[in-house]
Order: C-alpha cells, then structure tokens, then sequence
C-alpha cells in the first residue's frame, strides 16, 4: 500500500501578468502552500512538498536538480525494485509543467533526468551477472484520440490507434511501437523526436500551449542470478506531461481550438472525478466502510484509461501540481489545489513484477531447505524423529523438486537468451516516407540487393558481436548466415565486429567488396556491397556510423 506522492510546484510571473500588473497570492513555509484572495483571506494546504520556483534570488528557491532529487530517484528507485512507476505533472495552460517534466537544453526536467539516471544506475551496477533492457513508447492523446509520437503519419492516419484493455495486463494501445535502447544518447534522440512531433499551439496564456496530453513509457527489464537464484523484474514507468486546463475566454479560443481546449478539458475533468473517487474508495477503506461500492469512470476518457495502473493500482505515483504566483489566475490555481489535496489521499497498492516462474523456483527452493532440516535432524536424533517410510517420501520430494528446480532454471535461462535475441531482431524497425518504406536496424546488418529475382521479400542478416559465419547449410560448423548459390564455398567467410568496426575475413576465394576482390581481412565501411559467389550481392549498412563519411580504413 502506497499513498499517491504529491508535489506543488510555483513558478514566476510571467510577461502576460507583469504587464497586467498582477501581485503574488501564493506562499510556501515548508510543505504548506497559503493562496489569498483578493480580501486577503487565506486557504491552507498540506503536500508531501512545495516548491517555490518563483524567484531566482529567493534563499529558498526550487532548481530542477532539487526536484529531480526529491522525486525523479524515487522513480528509479521503484524501477530497480521491479514496481510500476508513474509521475505526471497537472496545472492550467502555461503553468510550467512541461518546464518541470521534460525543462529546456540548460535546466533539463525530469523525464530527461530520470532517463539519464537510469542507464547511469545500470552502468554503475557493476555486475557482469545483471542483464537490462529497455524499450520505449511515446504517444500522444488529442481529441480523444491516440497517436504513436515515433511513428508519425499525416492527416487522419496520424491519430488512428485504439485502445484495448488486456485481462491480465491491463489497459494498452495496440501497433504503439516500441524501440529498444542501449543508452542515454539513444533515448535522448527519441524523446527530440517525439517533441518535436507533438501537437503545440499558442493561446493567448501561453505561446507553445501542449494541445494533447503526452505520456513517455519506459519498460525496463533486469534479469540476473544472485547465488544461483534466478532473478527476473519487469518495470513500466509512464512520465506523463498533461495538457493544461484551461478556460476558452482566457485562452482566446475559437473554432477548432476551442474544441481541442473542450476535450482538454473533459479528459482533465474525468481525472478529476476518477482522482475523487478513489480519494473517497480510500477512505472508506481505512475506515473499513465497504458496504459503499463506488464505480471508477476510468473509461469516461483515454488519459484514464491508460492510466488505470497509475491511479489506484499497481505503480508507485507522483504528481506535480504546476501552479501561477499571480491574482489574476486565483480560481484556476485554487482548483489546481484542491485536485492536488484530493490526490494525495488516493492509495495505490504496488506490487513487485516477477516472473512467475522465478517466484515459484524460489518457493521451491524453501521447501527444499526446509525438507533437509528435516532429514537432517533425522539423522541426528536418530529413529523416532520420522519413520523410515515418511523419510522416504521426503527424499524422494526432495529429489523431485531439485530436478524441477533445476529444469526451470534452465528454461529460464533460456527464454531470456531467447528473448534478448527477439529483441535484437526487433531493433529492425520500418518508418513510413511518402509512398515508401524505409527499413532501420540499430545493428550492424547486410541486405541482401541481389539474390532471387522472383521473391518478393527482402532479405536482411544482423551482424552479431564477435563472429558471424558465412557458409553453406550442410558446413560442419553450423554457419549463422546460410547462402547458396553459384560460387558458394560450404565454409566461405567470416564477418568480425569488434566495438562498431566490422572486418570481412575471407576463406573461399570469390568474395568482393566494390568490385575488386578481398584477398585478406579488410574493414568494411557503410555503404559498402559485397558480392559473395557470383550472385549473392549484399550491402553492408551500419546504423552507428555516418553515410558517405569519404574514411575507408583497412
């Protein structure tokens, strides 16, 4: 059981309210925020923290590092533990929540902090025994719509994806891609994507106005062994950046704005209600009043829906309630702050994602403990302990569940080898250009440009780390790229690649690089087509290294 987290966070006038000669109504002291109205009477609230980034100068002043420490390591924290994790940041239109969640190239926010932390943890680990995977999704809800922010299409296509709910799994969206990253840098290139891909508009509160909720989803796998137990989490963290709440006669909306700012705003409302109904789901709950059955509407909207897990469910939740300093704006940040009270009674109900199989291995493993101290007092307080026949019932379950424990390990074992190489081959991916498709891989890889001119398919072959043989099908070393043909050798090359540089090692003698012939080892470069035999043409494309770099290395 784990109550919502909730943050308030001020930020400073802006140019709108200084020309309006707007006065500061908000006040912190510690974890309560004061709101004044404009007979000075004041309303008090209480918040896990309250953040005054409204004066640079102010002693008490909130950076994004302080928010990143207060909030963004709880999120990895929960990550590494293997629970859910969700943080989103809600407030009227210009408040500073995209500020606060995804920041600026000099102040960064929280989601390109955590993702840094994140792979900075994994590196840090230090274990050889520890695997990680991470995959990311990014998507957009406008309209009441879902489009997929890293695959982006044009017109009515653009927000085309629908919502389903599995039994077990929850609430997701069907064909969202999702990509496999290996570093910072990597998902740093994602989310400039994504960004830049999102819908924005300017309103009379705000120049860039997010016309669409935006929630970036990293699904982060460890797997290891610690003393020979097998250890598998799978943790989906959402880092969530809402669209503002807004009123049309502040905004200065009309025609298709004002019916974005209209399904803002209903989506807005129904997190409001959902956030009021489990608020008051928990207190009944505490006060053990269950005679009282409240209905959730997660469904009334696709934010809610998708956050079904967050809100009142499996994840450890955050929210950051993004408010103005200025009178001008009092009913809109008084609002803000009650939904953000209301929040902080929800309780969600975390659980660690195991995999079932690595939890029953371990309950097996404490049975077999347990049935040795039994056999073991046996032996040494002699007969009377157990009879000769339960004694041996016991060894013959003992022996049972060391054999089962020792089969689940090993397809343990071997699913997640299997898994990391479907993740490999995943990494080949497809972006929509026009009337075209381009095919991308994150791996060093061949494509096939020459073979069979009667298929219809093409043929792709992922350079492994380390060696890739190149043979015939029935080569007594079993080739990882089988070929055939003209002037195919049953044992014909070895593709090498070593940290990003690949080397062409040939054994039977026709193979080419550009037309000329390889006689030796020698580097190949992107771009480069290879013939091996005398029909099967390939071109050598390399993700990590820039097209028509003129190097030619040897």
């Amino acid at each position: 059981m784990a109550s919502v987290k909730v943050a308030v966070r001020v930020r400073p006038l802006n140019k709108r309210e200084r020309d309006m000669k707007a006065k500061v109504c908000i006040h912190m002291d510690g974890k309560k925020t004061t709101i004044t109205n404009l007979a000075g009477e004041d309303k008090d609230f209480s918040y896990d923290f309250s953040y005054w980034s409204a004066d640079s100068s102010d002693r008490h002043f909130s950076t994004q590092e302080q928010v990143f420490e207060d909030l963004g390591t709880d999120v990895l924290q929960a990550a590494f533990e293997g629970y859910n994790a969700c943080i989103f940041a809600y407030g009227q239109t210009g408040a500073g929540k995209s500020y606060s969640m995804m920041g600026q190239q000099t102040a960064p926010g929280l989601i390109p902090r955590i993702c840094q932390g994140l792979y900075s943890r994994m590196q840090a680990s230090g274990d050889d025994k520890t695997e990680f995977r991470t995959e990311v999704s990014y998507l957009e809800i406008y309209n009441e719509k879902v489009g997929d922010l890293l695959r982006p299409a044009k017109g009515r296509e653009k927000f085309n994806l629908k919502v389903r709910e599995h039994p077990k799994e929850g609430p997701y969206v069907q064909d969202l891609t999702k990509h496999v990253v290996k570093d910072y840098d990597g998902i740093e290139t994602l989310m400039e994507e994504g960004n830049t891909n999102r819908t924005v508009a300017s309103t009379n509160m705000n120049d860039e106005s997010s016309r669409s909720h935006a929630i970036f989803t990293i699904l982060f796998t460890q797997a290891k062994f610690h003393t020979d137990m097998p250890s598998e989490t799978v943790s989906k963290i959402h880092l969530v950046d809402l669209a503002g709440s807004e009123r049309a006669n502040s905004t200065g909306a009309t025609g298709s704005r004002l019916k974005e700012g209209a399904n803002i705003n209903k989506s807005l409302v129904t997190l409001g209600t959902v956030i009021s109904a489990l608020a008051e789901a928990s207190e009944n709950a505490i006060n053990r009043d269950a005679k009282k059955k409240l209905f959730i509407p997660y469904r009334n909207s696709v934010l809610t829906w998708l956050l079904k897990d967050s809100l009142g469910g499996n994840a450890k939740t955050i929210m950051i309630a993004a408010i103005s300093p200025a009178d001008v704006n009092y009913s809109e940040t008084l609002s803000t702050l009650r939904y953000a009270n209301r929040a902080k009674n929800i309780i969600n109900k975390p659980t660690i994602n195991e995999d079932p199989n690595v939890k029953l291995i371990r309950d097996l493993r404490a049975e077999i403990d347990r049935l040795k101290v039994l056999l073991q007092a046996h032996g040494q307080d002699g007969i009377g302990v157990i009879g000769a026949a339960e004694e041996s019932q016991i060894t013959e379950r003992l022996h049972e569940n060391e054999a089962r424990v020792e089969e689940l390990t090993k397809n343990w074992t071997s699913k997640w080898r299997e898994t990391q190489k479907i993740i490999e081959e995943r990494a080949l991916g497809f972006r929509y250009e026009g009337a075209g498709i381009k095919m991308e891989s994150e791996l060093p890889h061949l494509v096939c440009i020459d073979d069979d001119v009667l298929s219809t398919g093409v043929t792709l072959y992922h350079l492994k780390d380390g060696m890739t043989y190149i043979g015939k099908e029935d080569a007594s070393f079993n080739p990882d790229m089988v070929l055939s043909g003209p002037g195919i050798e049953t044992e014909h090359c070895i593709m090498e690649s070593i940290e990003g540089t690949v080397i062409l090692h040939p054994i039977a003698s026709l193979c080419q690089v550009n037309g000329l012939p390889v006689g030796k080892s020698q580097r190949i470069s992107q771009g480069d087509v290879i013939l091996l035999g005398k029909t099967n043409m390939l071109r050598f494309n390399h993700p990590q290294k820039p097209q028509n770099s003129g190097k030619r290395d040897m």
